[in-house]
């Protein structure tokens, strides 16, 4: 009788440890990393919007103003949103008036293509060694005026603190690269 119990003991650790093996990587993979979840309220005093502190640009730098008070596609140029940070996907929801967009990042590197009406943009989202920085690279090609155009995205989203969320955006564009920084507050 002793022997059984030992068996059923040895064979009941064999599958736990079997289970802890098998369950998904990417549960593994996000554990320790900044979670970027929740709604977030555009600061305007701590930003550094580059036309003058905290007032988001209007335009320029060969990027199209976006709809709702200055806002612009492809950026965090000021405005809410909310995100949801799950496993292996980032999903940033804004709304504008009556239209509401979602982009979803895959947090693995892998490409991620979100189309709006302005056309398709693919980015790639990457963490830092220490997981407390996403950086995601867009790049977005469109027409205009017979031309082709390539912009370059980079969006670095860090936590200053548990309710303060920073994003740096550098632009690039052909008429040159320009630095933002963008700060939230969670609600």
């Amino acid at each position: 009788m002793e022997r059984k119990i030992k068996t059923v003991q040895i064979l009941l650790s064999a599958m736990i440890m079997i289970a802890f093996i098998a369950m998904p990587v990417t549960t593994y993979a996000q554990a320790g990393k900044a979670n970027f979840a929740g709604s977030w309220v555009f600061n305007a005093e701590k930003s550094q919007m580059g036309q003058g502190q905290g007032q988001p640009p209007q335009g320029g730098q060969g990027q199209p103003p976006q709809g709702g008070q200055g806002q612009r596609m492809g950026g965090f140029g000021g405005g809410n949103f909310t995100a949801a940070q799950e496993a292996n996907l980032l999903t940033v929801t804004r709304t504008f008036g009556e239209q509401t967009t979602s982009s979803k990042y895959t947090l693995d590197g892998k490409e991620s293509i979100n189309t709006t009406q302005r056309g398709d943009s693919k980015s790639t989202a990457t963490w830092s060694a220490d997981g407390k920085v996403l950086t995601i690279v867009t790049n977005r090609t469109f027409e205009r005026d017979g031309q082709s155009t390539t912009m370059t995205t980079k969006e670095e989203w860090s936590l200053t603190d548990a309710a303060t969320l920073s994003i740096k955006t550098t632009r690039s564009s052909p008429n040159g690269d320009r630095v933002t920084t963008a700060v939230y507050n969670k609600k």
